[in-house]
């Protein structure tokens, strides 16, 4: 019997790779890394925070100081974590905890465009290498957004964004799609980015295709490893 305070997903996988390896971690110079079979390769949310500009953080956290800007970051952390792992929850049929009323609050605006607009589910945490741009990452959820073959990343946010506040996201999401496509063949038609807002009723959602930030992404990584 499902625990009172839980809801599941009555969805399931159409294709469930087991081929996909979860390729194990390791730190090197305190950054992340996966250990694949050719090499040990930085994770993609690594070669973005280090080649994007950070200068608008770097002032917020000078106009409010390391105390509160480190208060923030850890909430954000935690939000973002818990609202994420709801989410995996809720792909994968299992039971979601929803008796925190402001975790309840945030996961129900993703599970809103979910129920609404993805299908025939592909798979989710899969882990995806590119050889080619010697980096590796796991992607929230690969699925049919609206039918089409899309690269799906969840994410939290206090306030609304605006689309140019949010590049790294596109970035993110469109690296991935290449890693799949060079892993697979399986060309994502779409990057779909979700943000649970919390002073908002409803979520956000971005779309790009990937060839929009293709180009970029790839030079960013070369970047990386030629610094």
């Amino acid at each position: 019997m499902r625990a009172k305070n839980s809801v599941s997903n009555p969805k399931t996988f159409s294709w469930f790779p087991d081929e996909f390896e979860h390729f194990p971690r390791e730190e090197i110079n305190g950054i992340r890394h996966y250990v694949t079979p050719n090499g040990s390769y930085p994770s993609v949310t690594t070669v973005l925070s280090k080649m994007l500009d950070k200068s608008g953080l770097d002032e917020w956290r000078k106009r409010v100081g390391d105390e509160e800007a480190d208060r923030v970051s850890r909430l954000a952390a935690t939000r973002g974590t818990n609202i994420h792992n709801m989410c995996e929850s809720y792909v994968r049929g299992e039971d979601v905890d929803v008796s925190m009323p402001f975790n309840a609050y945030m996961f129900n605006q993703v599970k809103k465009v979910l129920d609404e607009h993805v299908d025939d589910i592909v798979g989710c945490e899969l882990t995806l290498v590119s050889d080619e741009l010697k980096i590796a990452g796991s992607c929230d959820l690969i699925a049919l957004y609206d039918g089409k073959l899309s690269i799906i990343d969840y994410k939290t946010s206090s306030k609304n964004k605006m689309k140019d506040w949010i590049e790294s996201y596109f970035l993110q999401t469109v690296l991935y799609s290449y890693m799949l496509w060079e892993m697979t063949g399986m060309m994502a038609k779409q990057c779909v980015i979700i943000i649970a807002v919390e002073e908002e009723s409803e979520a956000q959602v971005f779309i790009v295709k990937p060839r929009e930030y293709l180009e970029k992404a790839a030079a960013l990584c070369r970047a990386y490893h030629h610094q």
